[in-house]
């Protein structure tokens, strides 16, 4: 049955996909995408739609979400180890890790983002990358249709990406291996609400939105060049450049992914034109116009 993406994207934009599911369980989750793909359909692995786009004519094809079968989290303390599936939330990882006494993951704990898609994009915040403490990442292979353990090396990681992104969706990450360190949970949790504090202060975290829309450009920060190019608080419809961090783009109120994409693209064509410099969307797009 078709779903509207918007409904599940935190940018709140997206016209329907063709059938959205949310399976239960790992297997009926792998059976389900290996199935499709066996019969040509397009396949999109999803899970909080934090880094999401989908254009306003939908997705033609089936999108799996990862968040209801794949949402455990366990803990080692003889290894100071947690794995966490790809459905579970950055914020939940972050938090167990911290009442276990385990440090680590504090950076990173105010992304609204999913394990699995933070491992495929190799999410980042405050000069830390989940790649530095990513163990090892058990995937299942929707081509051999096969399990696989990837080691850290075996991941790809770089900016913004991994081997994963990259040959998307043919690997469904299942769950994520995390090495931490001990410490005292106070100091952990008082460390969390520092960088909590510092995201609200200076995010719009209040609007919807994808995050930083654009990736960091070698050297310079995307907000800096917007900022300089005066588009601080343009608008395209519905969708803004916030006049609180110009890296972001948020939604003020029934914004299409068509205003979104067309304000990135004006920024994109006026931060070329002041400073020679190309903006790279950071954000996945799917679906058709």
């Amino acid at each position: 049955m078709a779903e509207l993406m918007r409904n599940h994207t935190t940018m709140r934009v997206g016209g329907p996909a063709e059938q959205y599911i949310e399976p239960n369980s790992e297997e009926d989750l792998i059976a389900g995408a290996c199935e499709a793909l066996r019969s040509g359909r397009q396949v999109f692995l999803l899970g909080n739609g934090s880094n999401v786009i989908v254009r306003d004519g939908g997705f033609a094809g089936a999108v799996f979400s990862t968040t209801s079968a794949l949402s455990g989290i366990l803990i080692d303390m003889d290894e100071n180890t947690l794995r966490a599936g790809a459905g579970a939330t950055l914020s939940s990882a972050a938090r167990s890790a911290a009442k276990a006494g385990l440090t680590g993951l504090e950076e990173l704990s105010g992304i609204p983002g999913t394990v699995g898609g933070a491992v495929l994009m190799n999410a980042g915040a405050y000069d830390r990358d989940i790649s530095g403490c990513v163990n090892k990442v058990r995937v299942y292979d929707l081509v051999d249709e096969k399990y696989i353990m990837f080691t850290n090396e075996a991941c790809q990681f770089a900016y913004r990406t991994s081997i994963f992104k990259i040959s998307a969706p043919r690997y469904l990450i299942l769950d994520a291996e995390f090495s931490l360190a001990a410490d005292e949970p106070e100091a952990i949790s008082e460390r969390m609400e520092d960088f909590t504090r510092r995201r609200n202060e200076r995010q719009p975290v209040e609007w919807p939105s994808s995050g930083s829309f654009f990736k960091r450009p070698p050297g310079d920060f995307a907000a800096r060049l917007i900022d300089e190019a005066g588009l601080k608080g343009y608008s395209v419809g519905g969708a803004q450049i916030s006049p609180k961090h110009a890296g972001f783009i948020v939604n003020t109120g029934g914004a299409t992914a068509a205003d979104v994409l067309s304000l990135a693209e004006a920024v994109q064509a006026r931060v070329h034109e002041r400073f020679g410099v190309n903006l790279e969307p950071e954000p996945v797009i799917i679906g058709d116009a």
